[in-house]
C-alpha cells in the first residue's frame, strides 16, 4: 500500500473507532469543558434539594454531559435566605458560566441585577412575565427562559381541598416570607376570590424568620375553624420541617404546595413533581450548550399536578378524610 493511501486508511479507521466511543467521551475530545452554575433553593444536605440536583445531573448524563468529564458544576445552596441569594448571584457574575440553572423568583431577580449575560434556565418560578424576566411565554425575548412551577389559579384549588378535609374552616392564613416571595400577589388575588365563594376568610400571614413561624400559626388556633396554606416560597420550602412540626403541635390543618412536604408529615399537598421539573430543565441546558438561544426556547407551563394526603397526620389532628378525597389522591400516606 502506498504511504498516502495508508495514512488515509489509518485516518478512516481512527474515525470509525472514535464513533464507537461513548457520546460523553467524544464530546470531551471535541472542545473545552463547559461550566454550569446551579443555584438550589434548599440548604446543602437537604434530601429534597439533593434529589432535585440528582434528577438534573442524571438527565444531563443521558444527554451526553458528565460532571467532571465535559462539564463542571458550580453549585450554590441558598437555604431560602435573601443574603445568600445576593452573594451567590455576585459570585456567579464573576465566574461567567456557560449556562445557569436558577431556582425561584428572587434568585433570577438577583442574577438580573448583576447584569448577568450568561443564559439562564429557571425552575420554580411562578410569574416570569409579571416579574419582568421574559417578554412572553412563547417568545422570552432575552437571555432567560425556563419552567413555571405553579399557576395562580391553583390557589383556589388549595382552599377547596383544605375545606374538603376541614369542612368547618372559616379562615385560612397564607404563610409566606415577603423577602423571598415578592410575587405573592400573583396568588393572593385569585385565592381571595375563591375564599369568598367558599365562605372562608383568607389572611396574609407574612413571616421573615424561623422565630415568627410559631406565633403566626398560633393566631390560627383556638376556635377549631382555622387552617393555613403554605405558599410556594424558598423560605417555606427550606424551613418546611419546622412549619410541619409546629402546625401539628398546635393542631393547625395545613395545605402544602408540593408532594414531598406531605411525605415529610404535612397534612395535604397539591402541586407539581419538582424532580420532573429539574429533569426537563436539563433538556434546555443541553440545547443552550449546543448553541441555542434562550429567546428561541419558549417558557413551559406545568401540565401535571399531584395530590398527596397524609392520613397519619389527619388522625393526629382529629380529622377524618372523606373517602372520595382519598380515592382521588395520587398518594395516600398511612
Amino acid at each position: 500500500m502506498k504511504r498516502r493511501e495508508f495514512i488515509l486508511a489509518l485516518g478512516g479507521a481512527a474515525a470509525a473507532s472514535s464513533n464507537l466511543l461513548p457520546l460523553t467521551a467524544r464530546a470531551q475530545q471535541g472542545g473545552r469543558k463547559r461550566k454550569i452554575a446551579v443555584i438550589m433553593s434548599t440548604a446543602n444536605g437537604d434530601a429534597e434539594g439533593k434529589a432535585r440536583l440528582d434528577a438534573f445531573l442524571h438527565s444531563l448524563q443521558e444527554l451526553g454531559w458528565t460532571q467532571g468529564g465535559n462539564i463542571e458544576i458550580a453549585d450554590y445552596w441558598i437555604a431560602g435566605d435573601a443574603e445568600r441569594i445576593r452573594a451567590a448571584a455576585s459570585e456567579i457574575a464573576l465566574i461567567k458560566p456557560d449556562v445557569i440553572l436558577s431556582s425561584t423568583t428572587p434568585v433570577v431577580a438577583a442574577l438580573r441585577s448583576q447584569s448577568q449575560v450568561s443564559p439562564i434556565v429557571f425552575v420554580l418560578v411562578s410569574d416570569p412575565v409579571g416579574s419582568g424576566f421574559v417578554e412572553s411565554l412563547a417568545r422570552p425575548g432575552g437571555n432567560i427562559t425556563g419552567f413555571i412551577n405553579i399557576e395562580s389559579s391553583i390557589g383556589g384549588k388549595w382552599l377547596e381541598l383544605l375545606k374538603e378535609i376541614v369542612p368547618k374552616i372559616k379562615h385560612a392564613g397564607l404563610l409566606f416570607n415577603p423577602d423571598t416571595a415578592p410575587y405573592v400577589e400573583y396568588y393572593l388575588a385569585p385565592i381571595k376570590v375563591a375564599a369568598a365563594s367558599l365562605g372562608i376568610e383568607a389572611l396574609a400571614v407574612p413571616v421573615r424568620s424561623l422565630s415568627e413561624i410559631e406565633p403566626a400559626l398560633l393566631k390560627l388556633t383556638g376556635d377549631a375553624a382555622g387552617g393555613v396554606v403554605v405558599m410556594p416560597d424558598a423560605f417555606t420550602g427550606a424551613n418546611r420541617r419546622q412549619i410541619i412540626s409546629q402546625a401539628e403541635r398546635h393542631k393547625v390543618p395545613a395545605m402544602y404546595p408540593y408532594r414531598y412536604m406531605a411525605q415529610e408529615g404535612g397534612l395535604i399537598s397539591y402541586g407539581i413533581d419538582t424532580n420532573d421539573l429539574y429533569r426537563r430543565a436539563a433538556l434546555y441546558v443541553d440545547r443552550l450548550l449546543k448553541g441555542a438561544k434562550p429567546a428561541e426556547l419558549p417558557v413551559q407551563q406545568p401540565t401535571k399536578f399531584e395530590l398527596a394526603i397524609n392520613v397519619k397526620t389527619a388522625k393526629t389532628l382529629g380529622l377524618t378524610v372523606p373517602p372520595i378525597l382519598l380515592a382521588s389522591a395520587d398518594e395516600v400516606i398511612e
